[in-house]
């Protein structure tokens, strides 16, 4: 049974339930001498019951907030970090990519707002690049316009956005609804059409590296920032320099986006930060992140690099709130360091958590910023000739 499915989640509820019925009126009785096998039995029977209690309660603050996608998540285990490199071109003027590749798994039409706003499609793939050496699964949505006659040799500006730590791309489109919110904005002339690749930033599962090419461990600052651009622009018509490519995040995905802007900006010329921090955290998923290379964790902190180095010439949003957010401080502080030719603007909530109803506040203003902030490529993008059906 799979760890997100609502019948895990009920059937542990009902076991939590039918254990505390069964421990008051069955066995509770039959426990009350004052004898040590009597007393040792009621503590076992206490401590399963808030155990049963502690998993359902668990269970429905993952599905809540996605914080694992499955058992293999939970442990550790499985090969999700590892895939061929496949190349698609199954009808989206897909080619090999240069430095990797994109495997099709499913395509499904994307959520709909009911307000008469095309749904484009939404389809769930694998990344695999060669200069990281990981693969990662997503979902490429792709909007209406991809698919109209008329934009055939057009080339698409594209977005990656990222979770939070450990993450599950699915709340991307379930929680915060960033294809929907898409679709509105072009609808309504707020932003143009553009295609959104939708990740968590654990590559390398259960690690949480910070998307970091981390001494003796996986390259994912790497693959985000040359396999996931190289790859996906030879898989779909995209544009393939950093003008046509932002890249936005909450929580973990939001440090994760400003910091791989700051630090390459030629990938990624646009950033949008919602509850991201600016330093990352050392602990127990972490590990040791820099090997003791002290200008590596300066490199690393933001705070540094924008008081240290020249700034990128990038543009970056920053969204945190008043009340609820620890960041706030350090946003106002970010956003005092920077210089030209970095441009920053910010998003400031009166009040808001360290959550998704926030960040569905924030995604209708942040995904049209961003979008406006990139060039939608001007060279056609190559005829691609139909592979002949097997």
């Amino acid at each position: 049974m799979a760890l997100t499915t609502l019948k895990l989640q009920l059937l542990m509820c009902l076991l939590a339930v039918a254990g505390l019925v069964v421990s008051v009126w069955w066995i509770w009785p039959r426990l009350s001498a004052r004898t040590w096998p009597a007393i040792i039995g009621r503590v076992c029977v206490l401590l399963g019951n808030q155990l049963l209690t502690f998993l359902a309660v668990a269970l429905a603050v993952n599905n809540y907030f996605g914080f694992y996608a499955g058992w293999n998540d939970l442990f550790g285990t499985g090969d999700d970090a590892v895939a061929p490199i496949v190349a698609d071109a199954g009808g989206n003027g897909a080619g090999p990519g240069q430095a990797g590749g994109v495997q099709v798994v499913r395509t499904t039409r994307a959520p709909s707002d009911g307000k008469g706003s095309p749904a484009g499609r939404l389809q769930q793939v694998v990344i695999s690049g060669s200069a990281s050496g990981l693969s990662a699964p997503a979902y490429v949505y792709l909007p209406p316009e991809y698919s109209e006659k008329r934009y055939a040799r057009t080339r698409f500006p594209a977005i990656v956005a990222l979770t939070g730590y450990p993450g599950d791309a699915r709340n991307l489109i379930t929680r915060m609804n960033m294809p929907m919110v898409a679709a509105s904005a072009v609808h309504r002339h707020e932003m143009p059409p553009t295609v959104l690749v939708l990740m968590r930033p654990t590559v390398a599962p259960p690690r949480d590296t910070e998307c970091m090419d981390v001494p003796d461990g996986p390259k994912v600052e790497t693959f985000f920032t040359k396999d996931v651009p190289s790859s996906l622009a030879g898989a779909y018509r995209l544009g393939s320099d950093a003008a046509s490519w932002g890249i936005l995040g909450a929580s973990t995905g939001g440090y994760c986006a400003l910091k791989m802007g700051m630090r390459h900006p030629e990938a990624y010329s646009a950033v949008a930060s919602l509850s991201g921090y600016y330093r990352a955290p050392i602990d127990a998923t972490t590990g040791d992140l820099f090997g003791g290379d002290r200008r590596l964790q300066n490199e690393n902190d933001l705070m540094w690099r924008i008081t240290h180095l020249p700034p990128p010439p990038i543009s970056v949003l920053v969204a945190t709130s008043e009340k609820g957010e620890s960041n706030y401080r350090a946003t106002l502080d970010f956003l005092a360091a920077v210089r030209p030719p970095m441009q920053a603007s910010s998003l400031i909530l009166p009040s808001g958590g360290h959550n998704f109803n926030t960040w569905s506040r924030e995604v209708p203003q942040a995904l049209p910023w961003l979008a406006q902030q990139l060039r939608v490529p001007a060279d056609p993008a190559p005829a691609v000739t139909p592979s002949p059906p097997s």
